[in-house]
Parts: structure tokens; sequence; C-alpha cells
């Protein structure tokens, strides 16, 4: 697996490449990289001979380098390439996503959802659940759900400051729980959030 991640977001991309590389991985940092290291970085085996779970960090820096990873896309080890900056109009970007590297894009959540944004989000969940699903099978394709999730609770702790009721209390203590299973089961994320919002309006 070889996957690009790069944007602004950079606290969703940590979780992800947790999520995905899980502990005791590999990092390289990319302007220390030379040409031939990357056989073996992508080729070469562990000790054990193991797959090998890999991050190269800043590689975009290092263009010389960074233009070659098309030749290395049939690596069996994991690794992903996290960029903190990437120009997705270049040429040597849209041709490794040609060759089916997966490249994901990070940004800091845009507060709007047309008329809503997304801090409004949770206010519709309190009063109507399916309504706030419509809203976020709209954005779903766009935007991370984990992201989402930390608009969400951010709004959850202000309306918690402001009136800390029972259901205030429930809200924040959900998304608690949602964040665990989030990282720790094998449902679509999605999935998790759209069953929390149908549930806020019954608390």
């Amino acid at each position: 697996m070889l996957k690009i991640v790069f944007g602004d977001d950079r606290a969703t991309i940590s979780g992800r490449v947790k999520r995905e590389l899980g502990e005791g991985y590999e990092v390289f940092e990319g302007d220390r990289i030379e040409l031939g290291d990357l056989q073996n970085i992508f080729f070469g085996t562990s000790i054990f001979g193991e797959k090998r779970r890999i991050l190269i960090k800043d590689l975009w820096e290092n263009k010389a380098v960074f233009e070659k990873l098309g030749e290395f896309v049939g690596t069996t080890h994991d690794v992903i390439v996290w960029e903190s900056k990437l120009d997705k109009r270049t040429a040597v970007v849209k041709k490794l996503g040609q060759e089916k590297v997966e490249i994901l894009e990070f940004k800091l959540l845009e507060p709007t959802y047309g008329k809503n944004d997304v801090f409004g989000l949770l206010d519709v969940a309190w009063r109507d659940g399916k309504k706030a699903v419509e809203m976020v099978e709209k954005i779903e394709n766009e935007q991370d759900p984990f992201m989402l999730v930390g608009a969400l609770t951010a709004q959850a702790v202000k309306k918690f400051e402001w009136r800390s009721g029972k259901k205030e209390k429930r809200v924040l203590s959900e998304l608690s729980k949602l964040d665990m299973q989030m990282k720790s089961t094998q449902l679509s994320p999605w999935t998790l959030v759209k069953s929390f919002l149908l549930q806020v309006s019954s608390w």
C-alpha cells in the first residue's frame, strides 16, 4: 500500500496515520532520503521478514526523489507519505493518482453547510435527528468524520458550559463514546455518526 496524505488539519492526519500504521512504525524524513534509499524503503524486508509499516514525512520538498514514487507503487509494505504541502495540479501527482495511489487531503473543516454551519448541526440534531442525518449525507463524501465529531464536541462543550443539564451531560458522554467506537470498531465511521445524530433528540 502506498498512500499520500496532506492538508492543514494535522491532528486528523496524525490520527489517520496511527489508525492505519498502528504503533512502532518506521519514520523517514523526506529531506534526508536519497534516490538510492528508495529501493530499500519500499522493497526491503524487515529483520523478521514481516510487512513493514512506514511513514515518510515531507518528501514533496525533495523533488528528485518524490518524482520517483511512481516506480514503487507495487510495494507490499504499508507506506504513508505525509506532506504538509502538496500541489495536486502537478503532472507527477496526477500520474500517481492514475496509478491508483490514494491521495487524501485533510482540510480544517469549513463552517458551512448551505444555510447551516457545522456548529449548527448539533442544534439541528437536538430537535430533529433525521434532518441532521440528511445534512451529513450531503457532505460525507467531502469531509472527514473524525473532524466532524471534533467540531460537534466543541459545540457540545459550549452547550454544557451554558447549561449543564442532564441532556448536555449525556451528549458529551455519548460523543466521547462515539470517538472511541470510531477508532476501535470495523463499522463505518459515518454510520456511527448518523446513529449518534438520530438519538440526540430522544435524550
